[in-house]
């Protein structure tokens, strides 16, 4: 992200501890069984088991250190807490290293609902389930270390996969299409329009196709891209993704499928 944010960071303290209030606990625990009664029947098994993984409860927002010693066990994986902003280079330099850099500030009550920038919530809730996942990992870790070869010309492009993956992935299981992108399981209308599928467009998971599509940061999603199996996300970062770029920008993107923001 590069525009200024309304948030502050927290900072651990010596014991390696961040203090959250009262207030902060009783939001996280509203937010928390809000989305976890929602889920029951929209998230793919591997989510629910991973958040079952970390311990995470309604009645105190986690500790990072806490989610950081159960990845560490389970697949390697771990987390850094960072500033609400930090430059792409920055994120992608920390997947690389097998870290999944989290915000550490909880939205305020009149965000509840929706905040644009990613708070602890939509980082620990949302995305870090699935680190308990080896092949998601290593799809992540291995997106880390394509970005960080490929350098900045490439960057734009590349976040288009984690887009349709990490954030607003849908997985086909056994019991049906199911979500896993963090944002949809930590947003409860994103997971509604999602799960519901009549205003949006479920595609099948295509590289190409997915490095052609733009998508807008501030609405719930018209497109969505479906994957088979975890084991399809490791297929996909090996791939020549470079040479897929390339290729992208040459056919150039499809027509948008929203509006543009206004200025």
């Amino acid at each position: 992200m590069t525009k200024e944010s309304s948030y502050t960071a927290k900072l651990p303290g010596p014991d390696g501890l961040y203090d959250y209030t009262p207030e902060e606990d009783a939001i996280w625990g509203e937010l928390y069984e809000r989305q976890m009664t929602l889920l029951a029947n929209m998230a793919c098994r591997e989510y629910l088991d991973g958040a079952k993984t970390l311990g995470l409860r309604p009645d105190k927002v986690p500790q990072l250190r806490d989610v950081n010693r159960r990845l560490n066990e389970t697949t390697g994986f771990g987390v850094e807490g960072v500033p609400a902003l930090i430059p792409p280079s920055q994120f992608y330099e920390l997947l690389s290293q097998g870290k999944f850099p989290l915000a550490t500030f909880l939205r305020r009550r009149e965000h509840i609902d929706y905040i644009e920038e990613p708070d602890l919530f939509h980082e620990v809730f949302g995305h870090c389930p699935l680190l308990t996942n080896q092949s998601y990992t290593n799809f992540v870790r291995r997106f880390g270390e394509t970005a960080v070869q490929l350098g900045k010309a490439y960057s734009w492009h590349l976040f288009r996969i984690f887009w349709f993956t990490v954030e607003f992935g849908l997985i086909n299981t056994a019991e049906g299409r199911r979500c896993y992108g963090a944002g949809i399981v930590s947003s409860p209308s994103e997971a509604k329009a999602a799960m519901k599928g009549t205003e949006c467009e479920f595609r099948p998971f295509d590289l190409l196709s997915v490095l052609r599509t733009p998508y807008r940061i501030d609405i719930v999603q018209p497109i969505y891209y479906v994957i088979d199996s975890f084991a399809d996300l490791e297929a996909i970062i090996d791939q020549d993704i470079g040479s897929m770029i390339e290729k992208a920008k040459s056919l150039g993107d499809f027509a948008p499928a929203f509006e543009a923001k206004a200025s």
